[in-house]
């Protein structure tokens, strides 16, 4: 029996199609979650084969493979006081092949071997086997920072304040019990004292399951070649990454507000998230932000046969691109008089947000033009003069994940069946 409510704390680090799902949620109801930290905590946490921990995926009632998910995201509530974050630099000898996927410990030979916490600072996660320090990963420029929820406030602390943290790293974080991963507070660093910030909280990794097992921080298509002929248990060919369902996003417009529409490549979905960032801008260029706990609420509706290759968004008006922003009276006025002039009709359109990825910028934007040509039947070349004339190529995350904004006819989100979002999301 399907539930209008559907709570988790439940955790994962793989992606999994074989494994169970949590709910189903009935189509129309509510997922509330409550989830860990992603990045710099489970980065430092050896024995989980990702670089984030997502909550356990939510079976959507009537969600087929290939109809899609829209994500109405009502709440985002930042639960942590504090976060650790910065640039980060691989640790040659404390790994296999990937750092995130296949932490080793370079005395005792073990793959993703068990640990303990002894201590604070970089030399305080150590083998559970041999007691040597194990995390495969250095914080190469590093900073502490706090939050004033009351006033949406953040700022960061020097090294003497910072030091107050690691004593109560795992309170200041909020991780749930649930989660497996030791908190990057232990880490408390003011390289970059002093910085002020807002918080705007955002959702890193959200969205359904894959049809093949992925370290949930792997589902993209940038992070994704990591996999490819990878020398450990997760390695894939190039043709199964086309599996993947591109929910590590880390786009800053996922945030409270904004409808996120996702594929259905396994039966019931399996809605997954976590990896919320307490603020983040374009690029994540430094490669990571601050990551919190929050508890975040989304509301779930089926699109039937809507059959999608990645992600679609809905931003809130505010975040969309200049060119893209819903027509005011005065534009739409204008306009009219000019097509009345020159005798044209005009056309309704709404701006229709694809993500792509690749390995590279390049290719994330040759894939997010695809994937909207083949959604609304055009050729790629109209979607290119579409997306620079009334839309805009936005970078997500470097390497290679990015948002193609369009302004797309009415007539053609009509055919698809989320027109009803689109009038939502941009009355009037």
């Amino acid at each position: 029996m399907a539930e209008k409510e559907v709570r988790t704390r439940e955790m994962v680090w793989v992606v999994d199609p074989k494994e169970k799902m949590l709910g189903p949620v009935a189509d129309g109801g509510t997922i509330i979650a409550h989830t860990a930290p992603g990045c710099w905590g489970p980065m430092i946490t050896p024995e989980g084969p990702s670089g984030h921990e997502v909550t356990r995926p939510v079976e959507v009632e009537g969600a087929q493979v290939g109809d899609a998910v829209a994500l109405r995201i009502k709440k985002i509530r930042v639960l942590s006081q504090a976060t650790v974050s910065g640039t980060d630099q691989p640790r040659e000898g404390f790994f296999t092949g990937d750092p995130f996927v296949a932490p080793r410990c370079p005395t005792c030979n073990i793959t993703n071997p068990p640990c303990r916490v002894e201590g604070t600072g970089e030399e305080s996660i150590r083998c559970q086997e041999c007691g040597n320090p194990v995390t495969p990963f250095h914080l190469s420029s590093g900073y502490t920072m706090v939050f004033d929820h009351e006033s949406n406030t953040a700022i960061t602390l020097d090294n003497e304040s910072s030091q107050k943290i690691p004593p109560r790293a795992e309170e200041m974080a909020a991780i749930p019990p649930e989660a497996k991963q030791f908190p990057i507070n232990l880490w408390a660093r003011g390289d970059l004292p002093g910085i002020i910030s807002r918080i705007r909280p955002m959702i890193g990794n959200i969205g359904s399951c894959p049809s093949i097992p992925i370290p949930s921080s792997h589902n993209a298509g940038d992070f994704g070649q990591f996999l490819i002929g990878a020398p450990h248990q997760y390695s894939l060919e190039e043709e199964e990454l086309e599996q993947r369902t591109d929910a590590h996003l880390d786009a800053d417009e996922v945030r409270q507000g904004a409808i996120l529409i996702v594929p259905v490549k396994v039966p019931g979905a399996g809605i997954f998230l976590g990896d919320v960032h307490a603020m983040q801008g374009d690029g994540e260029i430094a490669g990571h932000t601050t990551d919190v706990s929050a508890e975040v609420e989304l509301e779930v509706e089926v699109i039937k046969g809507l059959n999608l290759e990645g992600p679609l968004l809905l931003p809130v008006p505010e975040d969309l691109p200049f060119l893209a922003q819903p027509h005011d009276s005065t534009l739409r006025e204008n306009a009219q008089r000019l097509g009345e002039q020159w005798g044209t009709t005009l056309e309704e359109a709404y701006p229709l947000q694809s993500f792509g990825s690749g390995a590279n910028l390049n290719d994330a934007t040759e894939n997010g033009l695809q994937r909207i040509a083949e959604l609304i039947n055009i050729p790629v070349e109209e979607v290119k003069n579409r997306a620079t004339i009334a839309g805009a190529i936005s970078i997500s995350r470097l390497p290679g994940v990015v948002q193609v904004t369009a302004m797309i006819p009415r007539s053609h989100l009509e055919k698809l069946g989320i027109f009803h979002l689109f009038q939502e999301q941009y009355p009037g």
